[in-house]
C-alpha cells in the first residue's frame, strides 16, 4: 500500500531548453516511473515521448495547485524551468505539501547558465525574477558599475526595461539579452538601454545588465533625502527619520505600523532596510495614502499595505506588528488602545512637536519607561549679509518595549 507519510508521491523536476538530454539520471527514473506529469505546454513540449499520462500546468500558476493535490497518492512528475527553488514554482508549491511528500531534481537556473555565458560572479550580481513582479524593483540595484541578471515574462517587457532605465538616466546600460539558454534555440545579442531596438526577442529570456549612466543612484543608509518622497508638508524630516528609524530598529521579517503615515517616509525606509520586512500604513486622509503608494511605487518598494483610515479603530484585525511608530494623530486614547492590544515586547515610538503632545509623551514616559529625547536642529540660513543658525521645532521622541 502507498504510504504518503513516508514515500514522496510528487516529483519536481528542473528542466533546461536542451529537454531530456540534460536531466539527471534520478530525474529520468522519476519521469519513467510517473502515473502522471503535469507541467506547462512549454514544459511539455520539450518532452514529446513521455509515456505516461500527461496534464498541462493551467494559467495563472495557482490555479494548477488544486489540481495537483488531487493526484496525492499517485506518482506525480512536475516539470519546472531550472532551479524551482531560485525565483522558481517550487515553494509555490511546497509550502502545500508536508517535508516527506515530495523530492526535488534541479537543474541549472537561467541565473548560473547567464553568469556562465557572461563571465559575471554570481555572489557579485543582483538576481531577480520580474516575470509578475513590477520593474521597480531594480530601483535601488541601479548603480553605475554594478550588474543585475533579470527573468522576464517576454520581448514587449525586455523594452519596457529598456524605457525604465532610460528614464531614470541609465540608458548607457549595457543589455545582455540571454535567449532560451542551454537549448537549440539559445541566442545572445547586445544593445544599450537608450538603443534598444529589437522585436523578435524570444521566450524564455534574461537580461544581464551592466548599469551605466548618470541618474541618480538611491542611497542605502536611513533617512533618505526628502526630495526622494512626494509630500504635502506631513513628512518626518531626513535627520529626525533617520533617528526614528534607529529607535525602531528593523529586523528581518518583522513587521511595522506606521501610523499616521503622511508621506509614508517611515515605512517606506523599513521595507528598504530588508527584503524580508512588511509594514502597514495608516493613513486617514485619501490623498495622502494614494500619495505613499506613489512614493513606495518609484522606490521599487510593493510590500507596503496602505490603510485608509483613522486609528485606533483601523487598526483592528491588521497583522500584529514587531514595531509601532505614531507619526500624526498621537492622542492619550491611542497610546492607551495600543498599550492594552500590543503583545509584550513590541517596540512603539512616538514623535511630538506641540507643547499638548509633548506633555502627552511625558507622562506616559513617567508612567512606562522607554528613553524620552528632545531633538532640537538648526539649519545654516542667511542672516542679512552674513549667516546664522535657523531653528525648527523641536521634535520630543518617546521610545519603549511594551
Amino acid at each position: 500500500m502507498f504510504d504518503m507519510a513516508d514515500t514522496p508521491w510528487l516529483t519536481i523536476i528542473g528542466l533546461g531548453e536542451d529537454g531530456a538530454a540534460g536531466l539527471s539520471v534520478a530525474a529520468k527514473a522519476a519521469l519513467a516511473e510517473a502515473d502522471l506529469v503535469t507541467g506547462a505546454a512549454r514544459h511539455l513540449a520539450l518532452l514529446p515521448d513521455l509515456k505516461s499520462e500527461v496534464m498541462p500546468w493551467p494559467v495563472p500558476f495557482d490555479a494548477g495547485i488544486p489540481r495537483l493535490l488531487e493526484h496525492r497518492g499517485r506518482q506525480v512528475a512536475m516539470l519546472v524551468s531550472g532551479d524551482p527553488f531560485w525565483f522558481g514554482a517550487g515553494t509555490s508549491v511546497t509550502r502545500h505539501l508536508a517535508p516527506t511528500e515530495w523530492v526535488a531534481y534541479p537543474a541549472p537556473s537561467t541565473f548560473s547558465l547567464a553568469a556562465a555565458r557572461l563571465g559575471w560572479p554570481l555572489e557579485d550580481t543582483a538576481c531577480l525574477g520580474l516575470h509578475a513582479a513590477p520593474l521597480s524593483r531594480l530601483r535601488r540595484h541601479l548603480a553605475p558599475d554594478r550588474r543585475a541578471l533579470v527573468l522576464l515574462r517576454d520581448g514587449e517587457a525586455v523594452a519596457k526595461l529598456a524605457c525604465y532605465l532610460d528614464d531614470l538616466g541609465f540608458g548607457a546600460s549595457h543589455l545582455h539579452i540571454l535567449e532560451a539558454l542551454g537549448g537549440p534555440r539559445d541566442r545572445i545579442r547586445e544593445a544599450t538601454a537608450a538603443t534598444l531596438a529589437f522585436d523578435d526577442i524570444a521566450h524564455p529570456v534574461a537580461i544581464g545588465i551592466a548599469f551605466a549612466g548618470d541618474g541618480t543612484v538611491l542611497p542605502r543608509t536611513a533617512g533618505l533625502p526628502d526630495a526622494w518622497f512626494e509630500h504635502d508638508g506631513q513628512i518626518t524630516k531626513r535627520p529626525v527619520r533617520a533617528l526614528t528609524l534607529s529607535a525602531l530598529a528593523p529586523k528581518p521579517g518583522e513587521t511595522l505600523w506606521d501610523i499616521g503615515a503622511g508621506s509614508g517616509s517611515i515605512g517606506i525606509e523599513w521595507l528598504l532596510s530588508h527584503p524580508s520586512t512588511n509594514a502597514i500604513a495608516f493613513e486617514a486622509d485619501p490623498v495622502r495614502a494614494d500619495r505613499i503608494r506613489n512614493n513606495a511605487a518609484a522606490l521599487g518598494i510593493d510590500r507596503l499595505q496602505v490603510v485608509e483610515g483613522r486609528a485606533p479603530g483601523a487598526l483592528a484585525d491588521q497583522a500584529i506588528p514587531d514595531a509601532v511608530f505614531i507619526g500624526g494623530g498621537l492622542s492619550d486614547a491611542m497610546l492607551d488602545a495600543l498599550w492594552k492590544a500590543l503583545p509584550a515586547g513590541t517596540r512603539l515610538v512616538a514623535n511630538a512637536v506641540t507643547l499638548e503632545s509633548e506633555a502627552l509623551l511625558a507622562g506616559w514616559h513617567a508612567a512606562k519607561g522607554g528613553t524620552l529625547m528632545r531633538i532640537e536642529l538648526s539649519d545654516a540660513a542667511p542672516l542679512g549679509t552674513r549667516r546664522g543658525w535657523r531653528a525648527s521645532y523641536p521634535v520630543v521622541q518617546w521610545s519603549v518595549v511594551s
